[in-house]
């Protein structure tokens, strides 16, 4: 069996990410509305009843707006570490007892045969969490939201084939934007998110680990455009002597539609 891997929606409007296999599914956050998520997932051929759960990185509405909804429709858990369970409390209506369930951060389990592994990141919310799945010898990770390429991160990544890495900005676009300062300096800050350059800096180090393939995600509509995100990333990497296209794969995630859909 294979893994897949399959971006259905990816920016500041909403977030939703597709793992699976041809047993079973999994949902990253549902910050778009049931109806978009259930329609993408039909238009890559994933059947609703192989969706085992959804998990959840943060209590931030672009990541969290419909998973309640998602989990009555499909009757399937809700999965969240303890902190962030709280922060939710109250926004996400009603639950079934058994569909509430809490993991620790940096401890692994499994949803059928697929191995969940999350790990701290930098972000401005309670006890926000990255993700990497694996399945026998493959492993795919989900990195974004991130204010900074922490060690942490790295160690986590450590020994995926793909990455799906933020680039959220760009710095000058945004220091001359329209957003008011405080959400600037939000943004840029070490609990913010991670801009085209650091993105990729953060990427050469994932080339030197060994991923292949990286995915760009989490892009903002007012302060990046996705062919400035690619051409920043690649920029980079190749001064350092990596050739994009050639010793690594760079994709960008589309923000409101399905990207392709990556099998490993």
């Amino acid at each position: 069996m294979t893994l897949r891997f399959c971006s259905i929606a990816s920016g500041s409007s909403g977030n939703c990410i597709y793992v699976g296999n041809e047993k079973s599914g999994l949902l990253v956050d549902a910050g778009i509305s049931c109806k978009s998520i259930l329609e993408n997932l039909k238009n890559i051929g994933i059947c609703n009843s192989s969706i085992k759960g959804v998990l959840v990185t943060h209590e931030h509405s672009d990541h969290m707006k419909s998973i309640g909804a998602m989990s009555r429709k499909l009757n399937i858990p809700i999965y969240a570490n303890c902190k962030t369970w709280e922060a939710l409390d109250g926004n996400i209506g009603k639950v079934k007892a058994e569909n509430i369930k809490v993991f620790e951060t940096t401890k692994e389990f499994s949803i059928d045969d697929i191995i969940i592994s999350p790990f701290s990141i930098s972000h401005d919310a309670v006890d926000p969490v990255g993700y990497t799945f694996s399945f026998g010898s493959r492993k795919l990770g989900l990195a974004t939201d991130l204010g900074y390429f922490s060690q942490t991160v790295k160690d986590a990544l450590k020994g995926s084939t793909f990455v799906m890495l933020e680039a959220n900005h760009d710095i000058e676009m945004l220091k001359m934007g329209s957003y008011p300062y405080f959400l600037k300096r939000r943004i840029l800050g070490d609990h913010g998110h991670l801009s085209n350059e650091a993105s990729g800096y953060a990427a050469c180090e994932l080339a030197d680990l060994g991923v292949e393939q990286i995915m760009l995600g989490h892009l903002s509509r007012e302060n990046n455009f996705p062919q400035l995100a690619y051409e920043t990333v690649k920029g980079i990497m190749e001064q350092k002597g990596i050739i994009v296209q050639k010793d690594v794969t760079l994709d960008i995630a589309p923000r409101c539609t399905i990207s392709k859909v990556f099998s490993f």
